[in-house]
């Protein structure tokens, strides 16, 4: 099936730009609780100063204008708007390789891996560790815009990227992604094995592989974690747009201010930041993450990715579980949010590729490209 593929440049109207910097002045911070700290939410202090940073700082111009000197393309698939980044490499025998985000990201949380991974021989590295790098923005996220119908789930998502793929002419490629990401990547090998030759994950649901007197110590920490500091402390926001994301949408897309505190908190607790948020990101990066979602209006959409999950594996439209015989590249991040162990990993994938990686969380091209990039292309040879 071809692909109508057209070339795309961002371009926020002023109007736009001027709204919201009204809203960001305008906006209405509720009575500080004293001591609160982050115990109950985002920090009001610090929202209060990412909100003047945002409205008196940030320069949306220039990020805009860094923004386009990378190759933009829009394309339909499955009745949905698709923004993606394709960035092909120099070197001729470069794999081609799909990285998939998920939420609170956005495309742009590979920026910083962008250039390493296409041209490893300007970045210090071997020619051979090149990749061709397609880079989408998830359906309802960025300038794909907001979805336009219901039950767009992960695993449609998955066959519209093995589409692309096949429209950009990859007969065999590599899939990357964390978050929804991991996912999305899952299914795209289940969905296309003959295409997707290999993926590399670096977010693992911890799914127990027999009972809890069997686990080991490191399984019983990795429970223990996902069940209290996560499902317990961590997921509430999950069960809002898990089954009424309309509602917590609306003051998302209305207000910057809310949307910062939804997002940022999110930032802080998943990354390896001892609490300092900035000590992994610096403000201009957080922004341009949230610019992704307000410019383009799509907080509501984004967040209906969870309803639309929850919903398909109740219906039995989803399959999260099967075993995925693709080779299975893994990396394990120590502030990630869903770690298991190599054991529990294998019952589920075909692992050929484990690292343990000294820092970083959640978001981590985004946090720490140093090890991301090493990593993938570890990865990349054991499967090339």
């Amino acid at each position: 099936m071809s692909l109508s593929i057209d070339p795309f440049e961002i371009d926020i109207s002023d109007a736009l730009l001027v709204d919201l910097q009204e809203r960001l002045r305008n906006t209405r911070f509720p009575e500080p609780l004293p001591d609160a700290g982050w115990d109950y939410g985002t920090e009001h202090d610090y929202l209060r100063s990412i909100v003047s940073y945002w409205s008196e700082a940030y320069d949306w111009r220039t990020r805009e204008a860094a923004l386009n000197e990378l190759p933009h393309f829009v394309t339909e698939i499955d009745g949905e708007r698709v923004h993606f980044l394709h960035v092909r490499s120099p070197e001729p025998d470069a794999q081609p390789l799909v990285l998939t985000h998920g939420w609170p990201g956005s495309f742009v949380e590979f920026l910083g891996v962008i250039g390493p991974l296409t041209d490893p021989v300007a970045h210090g590295g071997d020619a051979s560790d090149a990749f061709h790098l397609v880079v989408p923005s998830l359906p309802g996220y960025a300038f794909s815009g907001p979805t336009r119908e219901r039950g767009v789930h992960l695993g449609r998502v998955a066959r519209m990227w093995a589409q692309l793929m096949a429209a950009l002419g990859y007969d065999r490629y590599l899939a990357q992604g964390g978050d929804w990401g991991s996912f999305v990547t899952t299914l795209v090998a289940r969905h296309d094995p003959d295409h997707c030759a290999a993926i590399h994950l670096n977010m693992i649901t911890p799914l127990a592989d027999g009972p809890a007197e069997g686990w080991t110590p490191e399984e019983q920490a990795f429970m223990e974690q996902f069940n209290q500091a996560y499902m317990l402390d961590g997921a509430g926001y999950m069960q809002i747009q898990g089954t009424r994301p309309h509602t917590v949408g609306y003051g998302l897309d209305d207000s910057p201010a809310g949307l910062a505190a939804w997002i940022l908190e999110k930032f802080r607790e998943w990354s390896d930041c001892d609490g300092d948020i900035e000590r992994s990101f610096t403000k201009d990066q957080l922004l341009d993450n949230l610019m992704m979602y307000w410019v383009t209006g799509t907080a509501t959409s984004s967040a209906r990715t969870y309803f639309e999950f929850f919903h398909a594996l109740r219906a039995g439209d989803l399959d999260v579980f099967s075993r995925v015989e693709v080779p299975t590249g893994y990396a394990r991040y120590p502030r990630e949010i869903m770690r298991t162990s190599r054991r529990w990993a294998e019952h589920g994938f075909n692992i050929v590729h484990l690292s343990d990686q000294p820092r970083g969380g959640h978001f981590a091209a985004f946090e720490v490209p140093e090890l991301f990039v090493p990593d993938v292309r570890a990865w990349g040879r054991a499967v090339r």
